[in-house]
């Protein structure tokens, strides 16, 4: 995703020049043999030559009000294919350097600053974008490109027209080379490798973000702010609007400043750093976040860095992570840094979407507001229902049932926890024993449970089946978290672990008080205003002081197991068989049943293949 969003392209870097401005315009193209087909030019609005192009034309004052109603526009969506395009003349021309033509130069939207020059040759007859607009505002549309069809605006490949006598009718892929070779000879251009990559980092309209600590003076030039001085901080204005400027720029009381070194008059650099400058590094400083002499200190950050775990939606990857890993390089190759990556791993969540599927956007009048679901079901319930709702790194479109739903469960729980704690009597919340997770390992003999909730000594029948399913719990959300982040199975298992403690109400209350503690502790990090209160009730501690429970790998071996019965690869029996048989028992079990009595009787067995606490496979012939 980064290196596309990087993007890597091969083409030319055309100059087209304005001979009113005595201005060159290079523009980098990967159709370079189209160049004969330009019928217009196209400036982004947030190039810097636009007003100085507008000044003193009938159009200036409409070309200020276009760049500022744009440059508020997302670049998604001015970028749009489908989007109306939109734009104002310059009153300027540039001349085509294939064929000596004055075109004219316009401001428009679809055009962005942060692709190549922020400047194209407008191609309408093979271009989506430029065909539109050139429909829009009426505009010559010249086939360069031939094919078998008609339709235009056409993308495809073909021989070349209407692109002079020595290149009509060659392939415009085999003329691609002829015409950059013929651009380099006549000073025109050359071949090119254009990198696409998204400038983020400083805003020229923004009033918000980090001033840039420098000051302008005549004398002097460019002069950093003394450390005395740092950080500057923002004016206080009434008026943060862009109006063809930064709006730094209108608080003159601030921006006119004396110049550190000489002491005469200068002016504060009025853009702004993006905030996510400040996010690109601050991890490094979360570090060392007590050094009052340094941002860090390296042989600190040699006991930290990398970081562990960076978790984030899909837009940062292409947005904080990869600037984040830019920093990082850059600060390791200024030998600040003795690490080159700043994340030791990377995992992508998804998002929630509204009811309706699609991305919440209040234009769209679908955004889940979080008050009333609160409100209405609890923070534990809305909490643990996101986390929920399907696989973390899947988007995921919110459903009023689905939140009613987990709420229902988190009830039943509780209903539990308080049933139990009435039936213990003065034992409640009595500390017993070691507790399931003891760092020290829990003593020999029977499993033990959280302290006030042991299980029974000898649990058997239903009682082994609680302690059996609580230590299932532990072992499956304990697995679940750990690295997949794969909360909707963890709490998946816990509704399991309350479903069976439901299932059983005349087993002993200890093992019913032993499995509702688990699914108590083990629900914390979901619902953790329910969690500790079940959990304190019926054990008398903070599950928040107590370490994370351990399954007791015996408790996970189940006495019994379904064994597969096959004949020739094919099954024909299922029969339960205890954990552990030795081949022989298996291989009778196997025989016995009366699907595979059925389809070996008449025939010679070959041989039994037996594959332990699975399956017992018999072939005949």
């Amino acid at each position: 995703m980064q290196r596309n969003w990087i993007g890597r392209s091969e083409g030319a870097k055309v100059v087209f020049r304005c001979d009113e401005t005595k201005i060159d315009f290079p523009v980098f193209t990967t159709r370079p043999d189209t160049l004969f087909g330009a019928t217009f030019f196209v400036l982004a609005p947030e190039h810097p030559d636009v007003f100085a192009l507008a000044r003193g034309t009938e159009h200036e004052r409409a070309v200020h009000d276009y760049v500022n109603r744009s440059i508020n526009e997302s670049a998604d969506d001015r970028g749009a294919v489908e989007k109306p395009k939109t734009g104002v003349r310059l009153g300027r021309t540039v001349t085509n350097p294939v064929n000596g033509e004055q075109i004219p130069m316009f401001v428009a939207d679809y055009v962005l600053m942060e692709y190549g020059t922020g400047a194209i040759m407008a191609v309408p007859a093979h271009d989506e974008r430029d065909f539109a607009f050139a429909n829009a505002f009426g505009l010559p549309i010249r086939r360069v490109i031939g094919s078998e069809h008609d339709e235009l605006p056409y993308t495809g490949d073909g021989p070349l027209t209407n692109s002079g006598s020595e290149l009509d009718g060659q392939g415009n892929r085999d003329a691609y080379g002829a015409i950059v070779a013929w651009l380099e000879r006549e000073g025109n251009g050359h071949a090119s490798v254009s990198y696409r990559l998204r400038d983020w980092l400083v805003s020229r309209q923004r009033y918000w973000g980090c001033p840039i600590p420098v000051v302008y003076c005549e004398r002097c030039g460019v002069v950093p702010v003394g450390e005395s001085e740092l950080p500057v901080q923002l004016p206080e204005i009434d008026d943060y609007q862009p109006k063809g400027r930064s709006p730094l720029a209108a608080a003159e009381q601030w921006v006119n400043t004396t110049c550190p070194r000489c002491g005469g008059p200068g002016r504060r650099e009025t853009d702004t750093m993006d905030t996510f400058v400040d996010s690109s590094w601050y991890f490094l400083r979360y570090c060392d976040a007590r050094n009052d002499d340094a941002a860090w200190d390296r042989r600190v950050l040699d006991g930290w860095m990398p970081v562990d775990q960076y978790i984030g939606g899909v837009e940062h990857a292409i947005l904080h992570l990869m600037y984040a890993r830019f920093f990082v390089k850059a600060l390791a190759d200024m030998e600040l840094l003795d690490v080159q990556e700043p994340f030791r791993a990377l995992f992508t969540q998804g998002m929630i979407l509204g009811a309706d599927g699609n991305k919440m956007s209040s234009s769209k009048g679908n955004v889940v507001a979080p008050r009333p679901i609160v409100d209405r079901h609890g923070a534990d319930a809305a909490r643990t229902y996101i986390l929920f709702m399907g696989p973390p790194d899947q988007d995921a479109a919110w459903s009023d049932t689905g939140v009613e739903g987990v709420q229902r469960f988190l009830a039943r729980l509780w209903r539990l926890g308080d049933e139990l704690s009435a039936d213990a009597g003065p034992q409640a919340g009595a500390p017993h024993g070691p507790q399931v997770g003891a760092r020290d390992g829990p003593s020999p003999g029977a499993p033990q449970g959280p302290p006030g909730a042991d299980p029974p000594d000898d649990p058997r029948d239903d009682d082994l089946v609680l302690v059996r399913k609580a230590h299932w719990a532990v072992d499956k959300v304990t697995g679940d978290m750990t690295g997949r982040f794969a909360f909707n199975t963890a709490i998946a298992a816990i509704m399991e672990l309350v479903n069976e403690v439901y299932r059983h109400p005349g087993a002993d209350p200890a093992a019913r008080r032993f499995a509702t503690a688990t699914a108590a502790s083990l629900v914390f990090p979901f619902a953790p205003h329910l969690g500790s209160e079940v959990y304190e009730r019926l054990t008398g501690r903070r599950v928040w002081e107590e370490p994370w429970p351990v399954a007791e790998q015996a408790m996970l071996q189940a006495e019994t197991f379904e064994l597969v019965c096959q004949v020739n690869g094919k099954v024909r029996d299922r029969v339960s068989a205890p954990t552990g048989a030795v081949r022989e028992q298996l291989e009778r079990l196997c025989l016995d049943t009366r699907g595979v009595r059925t389809h070996v009787d008449g025939h010679e067995i070959a041989k039994v293949i037996v594959v332990p606490d699975k399956l017992v496979n018999v072939v005949v012939r």
